[in-house]
């Protein structure tokens, strides 16, 4: 028990910042401040920047082996992302399965990151 609710906690916490800067983000794209060109850029940005970041402070927390870390929190994401692409009704695609290689690819290397940052 203890495990599932140290990662459900790590992601909430990733969840709400992700959900923060997402907010800023829409509200200047809103307002015409940023293009739609800089706004997608900055929206995948921002995903990779919070799940790097997630991804290095759980490989601080690991004793071994922090690509595992990476693994399982990569794993979480993008079990959450397929689940809301089921909800909406879109179609699965070969960019989605690139956006979700992606994604794992950045928190493997944050768990990597954060074991050799201890």
């Amino acid at each position: 028990m203890t495990k599932i609710k140290k990662y459900g906690l790590h992601f909430l916490y990733t969840l709400i910042a992700f959900l923060l800067c997402y907010l800023i983000l829409t509200t200047l794209y809103h307002f015409n401040i940023i293009s739609s060109n800089i706004y997608q850029v900055l929206k995948l940005i921002i995903l990779l920047g919070n799940v790097l970041i997630s991804g290095i402070i759980l490989g601080k927390k690991a004793t071994s082996k922090g690509y595992l870390e990476g693994i399982k929190l990569g794993v979480f994401i993008i079990v959450l992302f397929f689940i809301i692409t089921l909800i909406t009704g879109q179609d699965l695609k070969i960019k989605l399965l690139l956006y979700d290689s992606i994604i794992m690819i950045t928190a493997i290397l944050g768990g990597m990151i954060g074991i050799n940052k201890k």
